[in-house]
């Protein structure tokens, strides 16, 4: 989807560092937990940070 904002990339990058055992590889299980862990409204929002935080979790995991 090309270059994402920078909120995105704040907002997942927190998540990560303070509800790491809360995601996995699985997007909609991720969806999920941001929808739980937040508060954003905008369903757009959401599966974007989602999406981001499931390419961090398997960028990792291949390392």
């Amino acid at each position: 989807m090309g270059i994402k904002p920078s909120y995105i990339k704040s907002i997942g990058t927190g998540l990560l560092e303070r509800h790491e055992t809360y995601f996995s590889n699985d997007y909609d299980d991720n969806k999920h937990a941001v929808s739980n862990l937040t508060t954003i409204e905008s369903k757009d929002v959401r599966n974007r940070v989602a999406g981001y935080i499931t390419r961090k979790v398997n960028t990792r995991r291949r390392r």
